[in-house]
């Protein structure tokens, strides 16, 4: 192992090992220990009951975090506080594009927040350019030596990030890493990561961006929570970013305990596509005997005709086999297929979409936010399914009206009954909008 592999980490450590190494002011730490009948990580930070955590000869480890390599008293963790050692480049940002005036006020706010390395919230809709607008507080940073890190929930949102930032930021080195990650650790300045991946970091990061906040498996995560504030130095700074703030985030802004910064329009300065609900009171039924709403197969026949593409969601991996079968059927010459989380081709799947080779794509909530395609209609089949919160159903509705060529797009919801989740979205969709007509209002006064 390196020096470096130790900056700002914890680096999982056997006996062995750690007898072996010989690195300079390497800090081993412990990787658990014992409270009367609890289990305390010092990774994750949880506590775990001693009868669930016991390895032979009186041993315990922790089962929240072990997918990231077993946290047990047989091992330790070796760690060397942050050097911030980088060499900068003559030129950092290389990103060319404009911001918009409100764009530009927002990104300003948050650049003056990471110098001042506060907790953040910026509060955007779907569409809103959130990526862009933290470029300058990131460029900045990277001038002042300072690592940083951009997190997500998701590993579709950090393959999209990752080449958007290496286009604004082309000449400095980022390491991308989630748990397919093929490559080897790498210590790098900028860091694009799931949020499970902080857990590995320790005192890390002068600034860290943690886009997606009320995603699962974020969302009221105690272990993901706790590695937030853990890879942070004790003078970083936080910004998070989302479009549907939860309850906890909500709390913190009543008790002024974070910056926030409000954009309630997209970057092209068009509002939010509407919600329109089609009702189907007998949809799955009618799936089991081949069947689908006939004005789901119009809708997306309407889409395909206009050259457009479309995401059709569904409530569960079971009904993907059912639906698929029936489509094949009634759209014999479309391109499509279904995409899961658990799906190995997952990526893969993402990826041909992306370029073209797909017409639609059949799908889980698992894309319901960080992917985009310009131009998409959204459709949801069984919306009132209890598996789809009323975010959840915003992101999905805010997947459509991303690209200035067409900034409405159309997304239909069909539901057995009206649901509050349904309800929800669109009461948060129509407050947004109402927020943007007020700012589009204000700034034709100017």
């Amino acid at each position: 192992m390196q020096k470096t592999d130790f900056y700002g980490r914890r680096v999982l450590l056997n006996a062995e090992e750690a007898q072996q190494i010989r690195i300079p002011n390497l800090e081993i730490m412990p990787a658990v220990k014992k409270n009367g009948d609890r289990i305390y990580c010092y990774r994750c930070g949880q506590t775990s009951s001693c009868d669930t955590s016991h390895l032979p000869n009186n041993q315990y480890y922790c089962p929240v975090c072990f997918n990231l390599g077993r946290s047990s008293s047989l091992a330790c963790y070796g760690h060397l506080a942050e050097p911030n050692h980088f060499t900068l480049p003559t030129s950092i940002l290389t990103w060319s594009g404009q911001l918009s005036p409100l764009q530009k006020r927002v990104s300003q706010a948050i650049d003056q927040g990471m110098t001042n390395h506060q907790r953040q919230l910026l509060w955007a809709v779907t569409g809103a350019g959130k990526t862009e607008m933290i470029f300058a507080g990131i460029a900045h940073a990277l001038a002042r030596r300072e690592r940083i890190a951009i997190a997500s929930p998701r590993v579709d949102v950090c393959l999209e990030l990752f080449p958007r930032l290496q286009a604004a930021f082309a000449n400095t080195p980022i390491a991308l890493l989630h748990g397919r990650t093929p490559e080897p650790y790498q210590y790098r300045q900028l860091t694009i990561c799931t949020t499970h991946q902080l857990l590995r970091f320790y005192h890390a990061f002068d600034n860290l961006i943690v886009d997606e906040v009320d995603s699962f498996p974020y969302a009221a995560n105690q272990a993901l929570l706790f590695a937030t504030n853990n890879a942070v130095k004790k003078t970083g700074g936080i910004l998070f970013m989302t479009a549907t703030p939860g309850r906890t985030l909500e709390q913190q802004i009543h008790r002024h305990q974070l910056h926030v910064h409000y954009l309630p329009l997209r970057y092209h300065g068009h509002l939010l596509p509407q919600i329109k609900i089609n009702l189907a009171p007998r949809w799955r039924k009618n799936m089991e005997r081949g069947l689908l709403p006939l004005t789901l197969i119009r809708s997306i026949k309407a889409t395909l005709s206009a050259q457009h593409q479309c995401l059709l969601f569904i409530p569960h991996i079971d009904d993907l086999p059912l639906v698929e079968q029936v489509l094949y059927r009634q759209l014999t010459n479309s391109r499509f297929t279904t995409v899961y989380a658990a799906d190995p081709q997952r990526i893969e799947k993402v990826q041909a979409m992306r370029d073209g080779d797909y017409d639609f794509l059949i799908t889980t909530s698992i894309l319901e936010r960080g992917v985009t395609f310009p131009e998409i209609d959204v459709y949801v089949l069984g919306a009132d399914d209890s598996v789809f919160s009323s975010s959840a159903l915003v992101q999905i509705a805010g997947r459509a009206g991303r690209a200035v060529t067409r900034p409405t797009g159309r997304v239909i919801f069909w539901v057995s009954a009206l649901s509050r989740s349904v309800n929800d979205a669109r009461r948060q969709i129509s407050l947004m909008n109402r927020k943007g007509r007020c700012l589009q209002r204000e700034l034709s006064s100017l």
